[in-house]
């Protein structure tokens, strides 16, 4: 769980850390008004849409459940009814 929460803030701190970034070389540069954004519809083209976990229909975490031995073995119970399980600490999951 300590893991979970470390990584979390990491996450938190490097979005943090790259938009403050980004928006240094975009005050640097010149821009036309169809350029101000660096996130823009182009950036995205290549994402598609697909589910990667329990959060499945509604995205709310019930309860979670790591593993005393195996820290990248996680149950994680969702608002929706169901249980799912991962052996890689989140990387993929599978319905219980």
């Amino acid at each position: 769980m300590e893991k979970l929460k470390i990584t979390l803030v990491t996450i938190v701190l490097l979005i943090g850390f790259s938009n403050e970034v980004l928006g240094q070389r975009s005050r640097k540069k010149q821009s036309t008004p169809q350029e101000k954004s660096v996130l823009s519809e182009k950036t995205f083209s290549g994402l598609k849409l697909r589910n990667i976990g329990p959060a499945f229909m509604s995205g709310r975490i019930a309860d979670i459940a790591i593993h005393p031995k195996h820290e990248n073995t996680w149950y994680v119970a969702v608002g929706s009814g169901g249980v799912w399980k991962t052996v890689n600490a989140g990387t993929t999951w599978t319905p219980v």
